[in-house]
């Protein structure tokens, strides 16, 4: 995301931004071995561990230093910290059925017109990605759209560009020979970054456009949402789902510090849910010179940030996709039928972040 640091001194650097190198992806640049590249090793022994604090609670009822259970009829441990008034971290907090299915919506339905996506800016909405994947396809723009596509059997496109870009069968492209420009749907998946579900946000911008047409977050993710965010409201207050982000991660990539301040009323919560490989989340301060916490993000783990916390900066600079410690075996178990080949092999290379805002 940043490049190059070049040969600028730490000190140079804010304190969040040393946090974020400190925790990136790095690999051996030893030239001496013709192996795969091997990733550098990295200090966690600073990174907050809460499936560690939840073992500890629920056998001793203790928390380390700095933390606390919070008290509330919330039917699972919900844990914060003193440091940061706001902030609430629900460990395992969803199922392993609850963890496959919004993986599926998520590569399946959330990436779906009118939900845009970062691809929408070169190749339009692309429809049915997953699918277009799984089955080996290609995306070609076309060469002579007076010709017209069908837009019902395998249309791909949904706006302006449905007469641009088509998805075909490998072999068909093949034999048209090297003259249109393509990608693959693979390569594409690999590449998708975010959707946005809801109202959707103008990243141009940096704000709502409610003039731009949208698919509704289903009902069943609102209810899971208003249930997981019940902490960090008051007592009587219900959050209502109006918009969603979906962050899509690979091995290398990560998002940089930043704050969610777009939405009107900041006391009402973010509710992050974490998907698939285990991640590092830093929590930072009001300022990018306060130096942030970092903590793992696992796979069920729900993140709520209201109040203060949603003046703090906050990122993600690394997932380990790693065996030792990737941390999906359950999702591996769950996606191990033949028919869910590609989820497994999608999920255990990869993140997925849902957050769901209140935006009015």
């Amino acid at each position: 995301m940043y490049g190059s640091y070049g040969v600028s001194d730490d000190a140079e650097r804010t304190a969040f931004r040393r946090a974020e190198k400190k925790y990136k992806v790095y690999y051996d640049d030893s030239k001496s071995s013709k192996k795969k590249k091997q990733l550098k090793q990295v200090d966690l022994s600073e990174v907050v561990d809460f499936k560690a604090i939840l073992r500890s609670f629920n056998q001793s009822g203790e928390v380390p230093p700095g933390t606390f259970a919070l008290q509330c009829d919330f039917d699972r441990p919900v844990f914060c910290i003193e440091n940061r008034p706001g902030f609430y971290f629900i460990p395992d907090a969803l199922t392993v059925e609850e963890q496959g299915r919004w993986i599926r919506e998520s590569l399946i339905s959330f990436p779906q017109p009118y939900n845009r996506t970062n691809h929408n800016a070169i190749y339009g909405p692309i429809r049915d990605l997953f699918m277009a994947a799984k089955e080996r396809k290609i995306l070609v723009e076309e060469e002579d759209s007076s010709g017209g596509l069908d837009s019902l059997s395998n249309s791909s496109i949904t706006n302006m560009d449905a007469e641009r870009w088509k998805f075909y069968e490998e072999n068909t492209v093949s034999s048209r020979g090297s003259t249109c420009k393509s990608i693959s749907a693979s390569v594409l998946l690999r590449k998708l970054r975010w959707s946005t579900l809801g109202l959707q946000f103008d990243w141009s911008k940096r704000n709502y456009n409610v003039s731009l047409p949208h698919n509704k977050i289903p009902d069943a993710l609102c209810d899971l949402a208003k249930e997981m965010a019940a902490p960090a409201m008051s007592k009587g207050k219900v959050f209502q789902p109006e918009a969603a982000i979906v962050n899509y991660f690979g091995l290398g990539d990560m998002l940089g510090g930043h704050l969610d301040d777009m939405e009107a009323d900041w006391t009402k919560p973010i509710v992050s849910m974490s998907l698939g490989c285990k991640a590092i989340f830093l929590l930072g301060g009001k300022s990018r010179d306060d130096p942030p916490l970092a903590m793992f993000v696992r796979s069920g783990d729900v993140v709520l940030m209201a109040g203060e916390a949603r003046e703090c900066f906050h990122g993600v600079p690394r997932i380990f996709t790693d065996q030792e410690n990737a941390e999906i075996a359950p999702l591996e178990l769950m996606f191990s039928h033949e028919d869910d080949v590609c989820f497994l092999e999608y999920i255990r290379s990869s993140r997925i972040n849902i957050n769901i805002r209140q935006v009015f």
